[in-house]
């Protein structure tokens, strides 16, 4: 009977409420004519920078693999805003545009990608592992979702350091059906960590439709089940996240626990430059590009609201276009790691 009526039920009906503490659903951020230009700039800055990655990778400057953000700008961006230092940044393998707005020179970024001894990393992490802690960044990760039981690990440092810092912890959904994801909900939880989950959900994992790939495609429910709230939030709306990241910043502050933030975005690109894409039309780019475009979305919020007029914001593009034209130079010039730091900074293990 108990199998006939599990089988019978709708897979998309409403779970009920659930009963234990949770935020009131977060206010879109309210910005100064300066916040909305440093916000515009960031989005900006990734945006050129990743594009100019990709023509580098196309030359073969770029080695392994390389997946660009393109499209996901106003996620970090709104994130990064309300973050203060000393807080904890952890993500998977598309981690350019969480480095730049952490404060890491988009030299520094750029001759990491191409190898270069003048690279974060000093040339040996590449696009998917480049780490920076003296930033708060520990790392693009390359398994998927290994950084989340890290993430975890970072905010029970900040919770026995009792420095009430916090750390934000990214993954996408693809990674979200990983079971380490749910061993760390449930720790965070159980110990009430300084944690923010962040779930980049671009719709499309590696290349299947999370709608065929989840039977729970609405995760910001998917920490229900440790009690671990969640938020839905427009993704592609860098005032709406940055809302978000204010209350759940708050809220973790505060020794509330957890929380799940699903941010609702999508990517241009394909998952990496080896991807072509072809799980999804053209139209459907386009549509986004045109209707969804966080860049232009904010830049038209700022000319109408009469912070700055196109003449200005074309000023910061041009601004922008240089500093990655000078950080692509640098990283082509710059030596490569010299032959005696082959064995430097690997851990060795014993069998």
């Amino acid at each position: 009977m108990i199998l006939a009526r599990s089988a019978g039920r709708k897979a998309d009906s409403t779970p009920p409420t659930p009963n234990w503490p949770r935020p009131q659903e977060p206010e879109r951020f309210v910005a100064t004519a300066e916040q909305y230009l440093a916000m515009y700039r960031e989005m900006v800055l990734i945006r050129r920078f990743e594009e100019r990655a990709g023509q580098l990778y196309g030359m073969g400057q770029i080695g392994g693999f390389c997946h660009l953000y393109i499209g996901q700008e106003a996620v970090v961006v709104g994130m990064q805003a309300e973050l203060q230092k000393g807080d904890s940044i952890i993500t998977g393998y598309r981690d350019h545009g969480h480095m730049l707005v952490c404060g890491i020179p988009a030299r520094a970024v750029m001759a990491e990608l191409t190898g270069r001894a003048e690279g974060i990393s000093g040339g040996k992490g590449g696009s998917m592992h480049m780490f920076s802690p003296e930033h708060g960044f520990y790392g693009g990760h390359g398994i998927v979702a290994a950084q989340v039981p890290l993430g975890a690990g970072l905010a029970f440092a900040h919770k026995y350091k009792g420095d009430g810092h916090i750390a934000v912890t990214y993954f996408g959904d693809g990674a979200s059906n990983q079971g380490q994801v749910y061993e760390s909900f449930n720790m965070a939880e159980l110990w009430s960590l300084p944690v923010i989950f962040v779930i980049e959900n671009n719709q499309y994992a590696m290349g299947t439709s999370v709608n065929r790939a989840s039977s729970e495609d609405q995760l910001y429910r998917r920490g229900e089940s440790f009690r671990v709230p969640g938020l839905q939030i427009d993704g592609m709306d860098v005032l709406a996240v940055r809302g978000a990241a204010k209350a759940a910043a708050e809220w973790v502050r505060a020794g509330k626990g957890p929380l799940l933030l699903e941010m609702k975005t999508y990517r241009y690109r394909g998952h990496s430059m080896s991807d072509p894409a072809k799980y999804r039309s053209r139209e459907e780019v386009q549509a986004m590009r045109e209707n969804s475009d966080p860049i232009e979305r904010l830049k038209k919020e700022i000319i109408e609201a009469g912070h700055a007029d196109e003449a200005a914001l074309k000023a910061i593009d041009r601004e922008v276009r240089d500093e990655v034209a000078d950080a692509a130079d640098f990283a082509l010039e710059a030596p490569e790691p010299a032959l005696s730091e082959l064995h430097t900074d690997v851990l060795l293990g014993s069998y």
